[in-house]
């Protein structure tokens, strides 16, 4: 048994202050109090955690109980744990999961890390009713240790005064800070808004004020005793954590930059413990791909960048080239949509790299949110067949045409979710994998292997 300390921050709904509550506390324990803080993030997420992580100067980690088997959950917590304090961000309301019984929930995983939550609790409007609102949270499952509550929205410190009594009355639970409703020009949210910490202009000023807020309206001293309460949990050696990297000897590729940028740390830390070198790849500045073994592109924002993208066509063509060649690709959702024909945004066509038969367009709306669960039903460079995998899609495009070509098939059945059309997703051409779905390591775990084993056969057989 090791000690951990450590606090799920949890809200009553999505959009209650949850990521604002959990930078504050990263930003502030790492400068205010010197701390090493290890971000993890509940759901499956990737601006959270890219924030997260900017505040934390380090990776952030995923523990979705949906993407991650319970059974890697803990091994991966206490193996990624820093040795300070873990900082958890949970997603949507405490309790919401995918069914009545809350299953995968903030609640579950907090019960499963053994881990006091502190609670954010958006006060516009209410007063005493606060109270019963915590209440109702304590006792809908009293083997959730809610030992903290943080105000959000208080307007006034009459407001403030009436709520934290009314809690500290009729839950007997503390009260650990409370953020007043700010200007629009104070609030860091709006200086972060949805956008992603590689696009941002300022992301230290963004920190900083995150930081100040901690400092002003938060107890940190109590929150700090509170994850200090977290009781010991046995140290599982996990050796998909524990990092034993053996010597490169395959090179992939990894696009990152203001259109790519979804990528689990969990996925990339996976491939380099089968032996690969990640190279950073920019699709926007670079004019053609390095030499490498194959190549991963996650999810972003294509649609956003599709000009640069259609102006770099140097790169585009080289990346269509690279395939044709038999360059083992792995792409997700934005990546997907870049191996296609084009896409149409706000009317506009752009030319992406032709790799796919497929033209997507943009929509207002999103055409699939949530978790998906996929049947790998034919083969393909990276899955094995009948394999059955979790994961997640989140997308506003669509297909709209598909060109036909020979040799391009989908691999995966939709058990749950949308998929590319048909209920199908996983688009293979040669040794290219493109999927609306993004998937794990952790909850795929022969994937990275699979991928690393096709490189070393491209790099053999040039």
């Amino acid at each position: 048994m090791k000690k951990f300390p450590r606090l799920v921050v949890a809200g009553i709904r999505g959009g209650s202050g949850k990521t604002t509550l959990s930078l504050s506390l990263i930003a502030a324990f790492r400068r205010r109090k010197g701390l090493k803080v290890g971000p993890f993030k509940k759901g499956p997420d990737y601006i959270d955690a890219g924030w997260m992580s900017v505040a934390a100067g380090g990776p952030c980690y995923n523990l979705d109980t949906f993407l991650v088997p319970q059974e890697r959950i803990i091994p991966s917590f206490t193996g990624h744990f820093s040795g300070g304090i873990a900082i958890i961000e949970g997603n949507r309301g405490l309790y919401d999961g995918m069914d009545a019984e809350g299953s995968y929930s903030t609640a579950e995983l907090s019960k499963l890390l053994k881990s006091p939550v502190l609670l954010i609790l958006d006060c516009t409007k209410m007063t005493r009713t606060a109270a019963a609102i915590v209440l109702g949270c304590m006792n809908l499952d009293s083997d959730v240790n809610i030992g903290g509550i943080v105000l959000n929205q208080v307007s006034s410190s009459r407001h403030e005064s009436v709520v934290r009594v009314s809690i500290e009355k009729y839950c007997s639970v503390p009260v650990l800070g409370a953020f007043p409703r700010l200007k629009a020009e104070e609030l860091p949210e709006r200086h972060m808004g949805l956008t992603p910490c590689y696009e941002h202009p300022d992301t230290e000023t963004a920190i900083t004020l995150l930081e100040q807020m901690a400092e002003k309206y938060l107890d940190l001293d109590k929150i700090l005793d509170l994850a200090l309460s977290a009781p010991p949990l046995d140290f599982h050696i996990d050796k998909t954590v524990v990092r034993t990297r053996p010597e490169p000897d395959v090179r992939i590729g990894i696009i990152k930059d203001s259109a790519f940028q979804f990528y689990y740390q969990e996925n990339l830390e996976a491939l380099e413990d089968c032996g690969a070198e990640l190279v950073p790849v920019n699709a926007l500045s670079d004019a053609v791909l390095p030499d490498i073994d194959g190549l991963y592109i996650g999810g972003g924002f294509p649609e956003t960048n599709a000009i640069k993208l259609a102006e770099n066509e140097r790169f585009r063509n080289s990346v269509r080239d690279a395939a044709e060649k038999g360059l083992p690709i792995y792409a997700e959702c934005g990546g997907l949509m870049f191996l296609g024909e084009s896409i149409e945004v706000a009317g506009s066509t752009y030319p992406m790299a032709g790799v796919l038969p497929v033209k997507f367009a943009m929509h207002k709306k999103p055409q699939a949110h949530g978790y998906a669960i996929v049947e790998v039903e034919a083969d393909n460079p990276f899955h094995k067949q009948g394999t059955v995998l979790h994961g997640h899609e989140f997308h506003y495009s669509s297909v709209v045409e598909t060109t036909g070509r020979k040799g391009c098939s989908t691999a995966l059945k939709m058990k749950r979710g949308h998929g590319i059309k048909d209920k199908k997703d996983g688009l293979c051409y040669k040794n290219v994998f493109a999927a609306y779905t993004h998937i794990h390591a952790h909850g795929a775990p022969d994937w990275a292997g699979a991928f690393t084993a096709k490189a070393r056969e491209f790099r053999e057989g040039r």
